[in-house]
C-alpha cells in the first residue's frame, strides 16, 4: 500500500493544492492520498477559518476523485497540530503501508524546525515539489542526514490561499477571482458562508 500524505491549512484550498495532489498520485503511484487539514498549526500565527469550515472546504475540493481522502485527525486533536504525530498514528494503523510526505520546496526548506524532524525523515519518503523554473535541492540541515526524497515534477498554477482571502476581504465576490483559481464546490461553499470577509467596522461612539 502506498500512501499520500498531503497536509496544509488549506484556508482555503485552491487548484494550485489539486495540482499537487493529482501530480502526486500519478508520479508516485499512490494507491490513495490523505489530505490533512491542520487543526492548530503551531507555525501560522494569524487565526484560520473553523475547524469545520475547511474540513467542508477540503470535501468539496476533493470531491470525485476515489483516491483522494479527507483524513480529518489533525482537526480533532487538541493543542498544536504535528506532521511526525499523525505519521506515527498512520505507521501503528498500516504498519505495511510506505508512507509519503508530500510537500512543496518552502516547506522543505523549513523542516529542520519542525517537530522531531529526523524521526520524520526516518518514517517517511519525501515527495517535494519544487516552484516553477526551480529545482529541488535539500537545504543545509537535511544535506548531511540521508533521508528518502523523489522530486516532483508539476506544472505552473497560479493560485494563492493569501490572494484568495485577500481578494474576499476587500469585499470582492469569488466568482472575480481569476477563472479556475478555485474548484467550484469550493466556490460555492464560501459564497453561502461568506467566509473571508472582514466584519464590519464598529460603530462610532
Amino acid at each position: 500500500m502506498r500512501i499520500g500524505l498531503f497536509g496544509g491549512s488549506f484556508d482555503p484550498p485552491h487548484q494550485g493544492h489539486l495540482a499537487l495532489a493529482r501530480t502526486a498520485l500519478q508520479q508516485l503511484a499512490l494507491d490513495e492520498l490523505r489530505w490533512l487539514p491542520a487543526g492548530q498549526p503551531w507555525q501560522k500565527p494569524r487565526e484560520l477559518a473553523g475547524a469545520g469550515d475547511r474540513r467542508a472546504l477540503v470535501a468539496e475540493a476533493i470531491a470525485g476523485e476515489p483516491r483522494f481522502l479527507l483524513d480529518a485527525r489533525e482537526l480533532e486533536r487538541t493543542g498544536p497540530s504535528y506532521t511526525i504525530d499523525s505519521v506515527r498514528e498512520l505507521r501503528a494503523e498500516r504498519p505495511g503501508a510506505e508512507l509519503f510526505l508530500v510537500i512543496g520546496q518552502d516547506q522543505y526548506a523549513g523542516l529542520a524546525s519542525w517537530r522531531d524532524w529526523e524521526a520524520l525523515l526516518d518514517a517517511v519518503t519525501l515527495a517535494v515539489a519544487a516552484r516553477a523554473g526551480q529545482s529541488v535541492a535539500p537545504p543545509p540541515a537535511l544535506a548531511a542526514r540521508p533521508h528518502r526524497v523523489l522530486p516532483l515534477q508539476m506544472p505552473p498554477v497560479e493560485a494563492s490561499s493569501t490572494a484568495i482571502r485577500a481578494h474576499l476581504a476587500a469585499g470582492h465576490p469569488v466568482g472575480d477571482l481569476v477563472p479556475g483559481m478555485v474548484p467550484d464546490g469550493v466556490a460555492r461553499y464560501i459564497e453561502s458562508h461568506r467566509l473571508y470577509r472582514q466584519p464590519p467596522p464598529p460603530p462610532r461612539s
